[in-house]
């Protein structure tokens, strides 16, 4: 009674049979250019990144200045595999992992 009847008309370009393709690839357009700006914009400097701190660590040697996540720094007086042995005053000596180096100091920094 207060509801009509709807009478559904068919598209023109849904006649033709191959504008359905199309139209589906123009919907997926956006979203494939998003993910093109996504990888250049934030995934590509970030490997970036992580590859020249995975260098640095590597180039580590004993006798280096480091500054290391947690703001200590100090010199390298011993190296193994995954941790660094780094003094931060005579006598004081902290053991470390590698991954916590952020940064490696230009010689005569710490005193």
């Amino acid at each position: 009674m207060f509801i009509s009847s709807a009478f559904a008309q068919t598209a023109p370009a849904a006649a033709a049979g191959g504008g359905d393709m199309m139209s589906s690839l123009t919907g997926m357009l956006p979203l494939v250019l998003m993910f093109v700006v996504l990888y250049f914009v934030m995934i590509r400097p970030q490997m970036k990144k992580q590859k020249e701190h995975r260098s640095m660590i590597d180039a580590i040697a004993k006798g280096d200045e480091v500054a290391t996540a947690g703001g200590i720094v100090g010199k390298v007086t011993r190296l193994s595999e995954g941790f660094l042995h780094i003094e931060i005053a005579s006598g004081v000596e902290v053991q470390l992992q590698r991954s916590a180096v952020v940064q490696v100091l230009p010689k005569g920094s710490v005193k």
